[in-house]
């Protein structure tokens, strides 16, 4: 179940907004708010917030800088009704903007992004991976991942049992897989759980697979990997 809240302090913005959502996305909890006071002092959490930008009171930038200090993983969509702002967006991480008059093909486009985005999050959270293959969407255990090389505009994702060819990028890929894992050379990226031994110019797996390891991430590689071992990290079988 998907949380949404949408905080504008023009009503007529806020019911339009509603049934753009219901139209897309009937289960879902829905909150609306007027102003970014009454959204924080809510103090609840939310998966995708639409805010206005200029609203009587605190601003929708301000009322984001504070949501972000609770939270990194919800999905900001601001609404303004001039460009001026979308700089400002930057800072609190948005995800994407809306300008008003609010156009009903830009909103779907937009809110079936922000859908597939908290979609990836909570993946991650759950120790998960998201990947686009030629055919279908797959979702992955992490745990499963043993390293991912780069194939120019693909990756080639090495798991305990298969490798799978994927529409992605390794630099995107290195995001959702922050923990456990390393960028150790800039075309593979290496689960340290699988790491058997290593050199100063390459890593071999538990599956006894050899991987590049850049000499200049050497010194590097071997403070995290020193860490992970303290921090009880060992091989998962």
């Amino acid at each position: 179940m998907i949380r949404i809240a949408i905080v504008d302090d023009e009503k007529f913005i806020r019911e339009h907004v509603k049934k753009l959502i219901e139209d897309k996305q009937a289960e879902c909890l829905l909150d609306t708010y007027s102003t970014g006071e009454t959204l924080i002092q809510a103090d609840k959490c939310y998966d995708i917030v639409f805010l206005d930008i200029q609203m009587d009171g605190m601003n929708g930038i301000d009322t984001a800088r504070i949501l972000r200090q609770k939270t990194e993983h919800t999905v900001l969509v601001f609404i303004t009704g001039v460009k001026e702002y979308v700089f400002d967006a930057f800072d609190v991480a948005a995800f994407h903007y809306l300008i008003k008059p609010i156009d009903e093909q830009k909103f779907a486009d937009v809110f079936k992004r922000a859908v597939l985005e908290v979609g990836k999050k909570k993946q991650q959270a759950n120790g998960q991976l998201f990947v686009k293959t030629r055919y279908r969407n797959i979702t992955l255990e992490q745990n499963d991942v043993l390293y991912i090389e780069s194939r120019g505009k693909k990756v080639e994702i090495h798991t305990k049992t298969d490798v799978i060819d994927a529409y992605a990028g390794i630099g995107e890929l290195e995001k959702q897989l922050k923990q456990n894992f390393y960028r150790c050379h800039r075309g593979y990226l290496v689960n340290l759980a699988f790491i058997t031994e290593y050199s100063n110019d390459s890593i071999t797996l538990n599956n006894s697979e050899s991987i590049i390891l850049a000499k200049e991430k050497y010194g590097e590689f071997v403070k995290v990997y020193m860490r992970y071992l303290k921090n009880g990290g060992g091989i998962f079988v």
